[in-house]
């Protein structure tokens, strides 16, 4: 476990301490990886842990000259409100829309989805295939290299202990250029790619393509190009032959392994379906992305932008204590720092409203808003919690009135067990705050991180449904 927990205000702050501490100290941004492989004994020596998360301008998105920039603190949410990134790195923000669910897409970062280096790891795929580079930092100064030059092997990277990921560049998609991204999982929401694949094509005024890049996901030890399928395509209209002799040869490049999620075999096959799939949107130049035009994103007025940093570094140990704000009362706790936010608040704070059902963010009973946006409190590290605003869901309540999605649900009798309620309940009142009248896609796409054993879900969809009408209903 832990012996240091440095929130920094300044990115100097952070290098500083990776330089001396290297190998012993890693950097949190989302930490949603990390807080579960800490806990599973997967870095033994990890004694400093980083926090980057109250350093303003690291959360930006901002063209800079022929480039899309990406901060180190940009999230996936971050990226699917995008504009920019819409316009001009879509298959991106398709990828972005397919990790997790909205609390987690509101804490983990497109950079450490890279730095995690999984072969299935969504972003990584669209990246590579818009040939985008990342910028490493640290006291000795920067390095600029490809993205696909990043990896060594299987979820090994470059990068060294002493540097972090200040930057991710795209090269924007140009007015000749069509891209996009496609994913197999097992389920709609909250499932790893079994294969997924990205394309990014440029074609000539005869609508011939002069010039492909096909990346290719989860069938290999590291995310990988298909430089014949590349090279037949080159010179060619999208015709269904030749759409169909591409994925073929998609699939021939393809070294994938057998595992839980899928055969070899199938996920041969599957590559080769994605791709034709891929090339068919291209060729028809279809306007549809696949995203919504207004998805729900729980992440509250700020956008889960930082706002105000940490006014000076701050050092937890294992004795400091923490000062928070938890439903409006300002608390100070002298345990449970090496805890997550999740058994923090219930063992030490004595709010056990939210829920431990997974600990590793598959079911959302825990969720909990987290300077305004919702997030999963089991992954999230409690020192997070010093100087931060917390609502629990003991906090919905507004004196003796219930909150309309707390009341709906008693009114729609959508509570069984009840173990998944509290997470329900969170996911509805943030979006009511965003959408004062949801449409059922958008309650579907809300509660796609929470899970539910008892209902099947259709008495908590109608109490979502009454719960805003009663708000549209408040003056």
């Amino acid at each position: 476990m832990w012996r240091e927990y440095h929130s920094v205000s300044r990115v100097d702050e952070a290098l500083a301490l990776l330089h001396e501490h290297r190998a012993a100290a890693r950097i949190v941004a989302g930490g949603t990886d990390l807080i579960i492989e800490v806990e599973r004994g997967a870095h033994p020596q990890l004694q400093v842990l980083v926090d980057i998360t109250r350093v303003p301008g690291l959360d930006q998105i901002r063209p800079q000259n022929d480039k899309i920039i990406l901060g180190p603190l940009v999230t996936h949410n971050h990226v699917v409100g995008s504009q920019l990134i819409r316009q001009r790195a879509l298959p991106l923000a398709q990828a972005s829309w397919e990790v997790g669910a909205p609390q987690i897409r509101n804490r983990a970062t497109i950079a450490g989805n890279l730095i995690t280096a999984s072969p299935a790891n969504d972003t990584i795929t669209p990246l590579i295939a818009m040939n985008a580079e990342v910028t490493l930092a640290s006291l000795q100064g920067q390095r600029k290299l490809k993205l696909a030059d990043f990896y060594s092997g299987f979820r090994q990277t470059v990068l060294r202990p002493d540097e972090m990921l200040l930057e991710i560049r795209i090269p924007p998609l140009a007015d000749d250029q069509r891209g996009a991204f496609l994913k197999l999982g097992l389920r709609r929401a909250q499932a790893i790619s079994v294969v997924d694949a990205a394309a990014v094509l440029r074609f000539d005024d005869a609508n011939q393509v002069t010039d492909a890049r096909i990346a290719l996901g989860s069938v290999a030890a590291t995310i990988i190009r298909a430089p014949a399928a590349e090279q037949f395509l080159r010179g060619k209209p999208l015709t269904v032959e030749t759409i169909a002799e591409t994925g073929r040869l998609a699939s021939a490049e393809a070294r994938p392994i057998d595992d839980v999620r899928g055969s070899a075999e199938y996920r041969s096959e599957m590559v080769k379906i994605l791709v034709v799939r891929l090339l068919r949107q291209l060729a028809a130049n279809e306007r549809e992305t696949g995203l919504p035009a207004a998805p729900p994103m729980l992440w509250g007025k700020d956008c889960a932008i930082v706002k105000l940093g940490m006014p000076k570094q701050f050092v937890h140990q294992p004795d400091t204590p923490i000062s928070s704000r938890v439903n409006g009362n300002d608390v100070l706790i002298t345990s449970g720092q090496q805890k997550s936010l999740l058994h923090w608040l219930r063992d030490d704070v004595g709010l056990p409203g939210a829920k431990e059902g997974c600990a590793e963010g598959e079911c959302g009973a825990c969720t909990v808003f987290l300077d305004d946006a919702a997030v999963m409190s089991c992954m999230v590290h409690a020192p997070r919690a010093h100087g931060a605003d917390i609502v629990t869901v003991e906090g919905l309540r507004s004196g003796e009135r219930l909150h309309p999605i707390q009341q709906a649900f008693i009114d729609e009798a959508a509570v069984q067990c009840g173990y998944c309620t509290p997470g329900f309940l969170m996911a509805g009142a943030k979006l009511l705050e965003e959408f004062a009248e949801p449409d059922t896609e958008q309650i579907n796409y809300s509660i796609s991180g929470n899970l539910c054993r008892c209902t099947g879900y259709y008495k908590i969809v109608e109490a979502f449904r009454q719960a805003s009408q009663s708000t549209a209903a408040i003056p």
